[in-house]
């Protein structure tokens, strides 16, 4: 970056620092527009209830608003939590395409008189992001760094990617996809750490990070704000491709045997990578106990599990007493389904989302855990799928989970199954999870984890099969089964 470059991007902070903006206790005139907006946005965590707290953490202009548009980045404190805002400022009315984005018009203050808006869907501000990833430097807290030896176009069009709800993103031509994460706390963002380690070490299952920027606070770690990676185009959605198999009544062992191949040289790979952990005795405790934490307040919140409770208790008591012989913890997704998979052009599979499940602190999300953990979320994506689809699908879904397995084992050489009390305790985990999900946002949808909560309740049988793997070079290890009405 240039010195007269540097220079002006100092100033810009400092303007935005004089705005009576932050950091500071106050948003100025900004703060009731945004008390109004904050609890409707999608990927606001506090729906439901009234703001408190609301306070700027830090303001930069990325760009001051002039003849046309400004933008403005903002850290704010809300209730405790920190989230990350890009707004527009440009004068009123806005054109008749961002008029579904106006937050309000500020009466008073520097931009009195002026709109203000959400930035991410104005083409010229989202190029503006784009284009200061493409030349690192700092503004203020935010700093921007990116791989060197990427080579980032310039200004592809961009375009918000619908559909999101924890975080937003933004498409660049059909090339590049940037996460912009809107819940931020101090520390590296698996997002950013995971994929970053699985490029060194060689794993093409994962897009690698091109670009990133940061917020540098002080005394705290940095605050990962946004990550840029390859865009894969042509690629299905893991979950609406399985969903249009179910509706065609179309097999998907292949691609769920390919899957867990997939699944287990990520795993390997950041068994590599970062540092694992050999369980114990006491560290299954803690774990078994968090399960049965999480169960009991469920219970408590979520009256249809209430019956089932001593039932599900039973898989949380025989992990701990297991006593975690022989099981491993490691850095793994966090978080994954079918949603976060993508069957790419060449018919390969990607992981993508490595964030792990917002809700959760950062530093738990960055804990070693039992790579179980992930396969338990696939085995529950599958059964998911098949309870969507009416009717019922029981066979797609035990095909499926099935074949993952195997596919998992081919890659590593033991198949998950054959750690029955692990896997049960998981399963179990990402049940109840589920259950207080949709009890509170999608009630219609409890059904589907209430079908697996009952049959894990049941007093459990000892696994009937032994997984025989086959030599190199087989045809194939679960072959498809022939074609069944779904019923």
């Amino acid at each position: 970056m240039s010195e007269a470059a540097s220079a002006r991007d100092r100033l810009t902070a400092d303007r935005a620092t004089g705005l009576g903006l932050g950091p500071g206790p106050g948003l100025g005139p900004l703060e009731p527009m945004l008390r109004a907006w904050l609890p409707a946005q999608r990927w606001f965590a506090g729906k439901g209830r009234a703001i408190g707290r609301l306070r700027t953490i830090s303001a930069a202009e990325l760009l001051p608003p002039g003849s046309a548009a400004g933008l403005l980045h903002l850290l704010l404190d809300v209730d405790g939590d920190c989230y990350q805002l890009l707004l527009g400022i440009r004068p009123s009315p806005l054109p008749p395409a961002l008029a579904p984005a106006l937050i309000g018009r500020a009466e008073q203050g520097p931009y009195a008189g002026l709109a203000v808006y959400e930035g991410l869907g104005d083409p010229r501000l989202a190029s503006l992001l784009l284009e200061r990833l493409r030349s690192p430097g700092t503004l203020g807290p935010l700093r921007f760094d990116r791989d060197p030896g990427a080579v980032i176009p310039e200004a592809p069009t961009p375009r918000p990617l619908s559909g999101e709800q924890t975080n937003s993103s933004l498409i660049y031509g059909d090339s590049y996809i940037l996460k912009i994460f809107r819940r931020v706390g101090p520390g590296v963002n698996p997002d950013l750490e995971l994929p970053r380690a699985l490029a060194a070490a060689g794993c093409a299952r994962v897009p690698a990070p091109v670009a990133w920027y940061e917020a540098e606070l002080p005394g705290s770690e940095p605050l990962t704000l946004g990550v840029l990676q390859p865009y894969l185009r042509g690629s299905d959605d893991g979950w609406q491709l399985a969903l249009h198999r179910l509706r065609t009544g179309a097999d998907f062992t292949a691609e769920a045997h390919a899957l867990g191949r997939a699944t287990a040289e990520v795993h390997s790979a950041l068994a590599g990578a970062l540092p694992t952990v050999a369980l114990g005795p006491e560290q299954t405790a803690r774990l078994a106990a968090g399960m049965t934490a999480r169960l009991a307040a469920t219970a408590r919140e979520v009256p249809a599990l209430r019956p089932y409770e001593a039932g599900l208790r039973g898989a949380f008591d025989a992990l701990a007493a297991s006593r975690g012989t022989g099981v491993s913890a490691q850095r793994i997704h966090g978080d994954l389904h079918l949603g976060q998979t993508l069957r790419t052009a060449d018919g390969s599979w990607a992981l993508i989302d490595f964030e792990g499940e917002p809700a959760r602190p950062l530093a738990d999300r960055r804990r070693p855990e039992p790579a179980v953990r992930d396969i338990a979320g696939i085995l529950r994506s599958f059964d998911y799928a098949a309870r969507s689809h009416r009717p019922f699908a029981p066979a797609w879904a035990d095909d499926c989970r099935a074949a993952f397995c195997e596919g998992y084992a081919r890659t590593t050489g033991r198949d998950p199954r054959e750690d029955p009390v692990l896997l049960r305790a998981y399963e179990t985990d990402k049940a109840v999870y589920e259950a207080r999900y949709e009890s509170r946002h999608r009630p219609d949808w409890l059904h589907v984890p209430m079908a697996a909560i009952r049959r894990l309740s049941e007093p459990q049988r000892p696994p009937s099969h032994r997984t025989q793997l086959p030599a190199p070079g087989s045809p194939t290890l679960h072959p498809k089964p022939p074609r069944r009405p779904l019923a």
